[in-house]
């Protein structure tokens, strides 16, 4: 047995087009001891396609817990192991948690290897503030429970991205309608990077009566991009934040000093600034 550890690699996959795939996770693809995979026989087309004859071995929700205390033992061995999901970044709405989790706790090196995201795809295609974004994932399947998850998201400020299965598009936005309005900017990204690729931007009702009258939006992998809500009226500046901001403009430019206000309140630039025009000139 080996006195030195393997290395745990996380690999990003194509989420559609197989070009996406990087030199890098293929080589590390070849190179690792085992492949562990969210679906063995979705994950051996790619491996076949890539001429990778890695010995693979599934790895799911359902048997992540038991799975981990074996790959760990092999990691502990020296061997090196690839994580891979069906497509895209694993973990993000995918097992491994518990893997790098226990990996971490036993000093096991866990290696980055990153690729496509769907999450990220979506995101930046959406023309929605990129600064501050939630991912929310998969929402709950019964309507009760998604509505009252939904409504603790009304007043989230930042950019919401969401996962959504092609049978509960339609209901998911209807509730998105119903809690966040009608009028809050929205973006259905659908199978991308595939041969059919939808990125449709609209108001949420738009995009639920665009949705509701073409049921080829209705199918393949589905992500929701929804711009964060306003700041909320009675969420004032407090005085030591206003009172920081009137001794910077006093001293700087109104972008200069709003921007020295952000960094040292953590408030966001956008209010500061509006903030300072409302004080007018300081002098």
């Amino acid at each position: 047995m080996s006195n030195q550890k393997g290395r745990l690699y996380i690999v990003a996959t194509p989420i559609g087009n197989l070009g996406d795939v990087s030199q890098r996770a293929i080589s590390t693809l070849q190179s690792v001891d085992l492949v562990a995979a969210e679906d063995t026989r979705h994950s051996m087309k790619l491996l076949q396609h890539l001429a990778i004859n890695t010995p693979c071995v599934a790895f799911h929700e359902h048997n992540e817990r038991d799975k981990t205390a074996q790959l760990i033992s092999k990691l502990q061995a020296g061997k090196s192991i690839a994580l891979i999901s069906d497509a895209g970044t694993p973990l993000l709405s995918d097992p491994g948690y518990h893997l790098v989790k226990a990996a971490h706790a036993e000093g096991i090196p866990v290696v980055p290897v990153p690729g496509a995201s769907a999450l990220l795809a979506a995101l930046v295609a959406a023309g929605l503030p990129t600064d501050r974004f939630v991912f929310e994932g998969f929402l709950p399947s019964k309507k009760l429970a998604r509505s009252k998850y939904l409504a603790g998201l009304q007043h989230e400020t930042g950019t919401l991205v969401f996962y959504e299965a092609p049978h509960r598009i339609l209901a998911t936005l209807q509730d998105m309608v119903d809690i966040f309005g009608s009028e809050r900017e929205a973006v259905l990204a659908r199978e991308l990077t595939k041969t059919y690729e939808t990125v449709h931007r609209a108001r949420l009702g738009e995009l639920l009566e665009w949705v509701g009258g073409d049921a080829n939006q209705q199918r393949g992998e589905i992500v929701i991009v929804v711009a964060g809500a306003p700041p909320r009226l009675d969420e004032a500046l407090s005085p030591e934040v206003m009172n920081i901001l009137s001794i910077l403009l006093a001293h700087l430019p109104l972008k200069q000093a709003t921007a020295i206000a952000a960094e040292l309140t953590g408030q966001k630039k956008n209010r500061l600034y509006e903030a300072a025009l409302k004080m007018g000139p300081t002098d």
